[in-house]
């Protein structure tokens, strides 16, 4: 049984379980986890495997990391009652809410894909993105060099300055090794051929800045959906939820509004 991650959670109701990028940290979403709550939402952010205060899990891969996130929903059955969730998964964490809606669609509801693909390859704009990351590393940059570096290779150049400042000190704080297995833990990622497998209501939301998941992956992503829906945020890159938050959150709670309560 995997140890069950650590989460922050915030607010009464529908439960949305929001699901961090390999450079992030529950933090990553700290506006949407007071949003969502001041709107009738219970938001749930988790620190996933080797992140936070959450153990590192062996081996590190995508299949591990998506067992935490089933155990961690099962573990939430007291304060969800039991109910599927709403999974945002940005990132990385979008590549884990695409593995948990086909591996488990029992326990998701409503799926909201954040700046995310369905297919990693070495040679793509999210494989070079990867194969850079692992290059500092390499290179022995500490975690605060790595964050300067990369932030403004993510960021847009109208991205709210306090969401990046929210960003740098995320990633900064990522364990080197913790990101390094995260990054290899992407590569190879194809989900193409399953996605038509995916039933439940899907938004897929991208910035029209972001050079690692360009406003076309995310087309393709939604077009792989049945009855999917792209929206794309203007003026955001990689990180629309810090970077273009009230935007970001208004396009979340409309699509999270469009179902009905869950069964208890």
């Amino acid at each position: 049984m995997p140890l069950i991650p650590t989460f922050t959670t915030l607010g009464d109701g529908p439960p949305v379980l929001l699901l961090h990028g390999s450079g992030g940290g529950y933090r990553a979403f700290a506006p949407q986890v007071e949003s969502l709550a001041s709107l009738g939402f219970r938001a749930l952010a988790w620190d996933m495997p080797g992140y936070g205060h959450s153990a590192p899990i062996e081996p590190y891969g995508r299949m591990g990391l998506a067992a935490s996130c089933v155990a961690l929903i099962e573990a939430l059955a007291p304060l969800t009652g039991g109910a599927p969730l709403a999974v945002v998964g940005q990132g990385l964490g979008g590549l884990l809410a695409q593995e948990l809606a086909l591996r488990r669609p029992d326990l998701v509801r409503q799926l909201v894909l954040v700046a995310t693909a369905a297919q990693v390859q070495d040679d793509d704009a999210y494989g070079r993105h990867i194969a850079q990351g692992l290059a500092w590393l390499d290179q022995g940059k500490d975690m605060q060099a790595v964050a300067d570096l990369l932030l403004p290779r993510l960021a847009s150049p109208l991205a709210l300055p306090a969401g990046l400042q929210l960003a740098r000190w995320c990633q900064s704080q990522v364990p080197a090794p913790t990101w390094r297995r995260a990054l290899e833990a992407m590569r190879g990622f194809d989900r193409r051929a399953a996605l038509a497998g995916i039933h439940v209501p899907v938004l897929v939301l991208a910035g029209e800045h972001d050079r690692v998941t360009p406003p076309d992956t995310a087309r393709m992503l939604a077009e792989a959906i049945v009855g999917s829906r792209c929206v794309i945020l203007r003026g955001a890159g990689h990180l629309p939820q810090l970077e273009q938050p009230e935007a970001f959150d208004a396009a979340l709670i409309e699509f999270l509004r469009q179902a009905p309560p869950p069964l208890h």
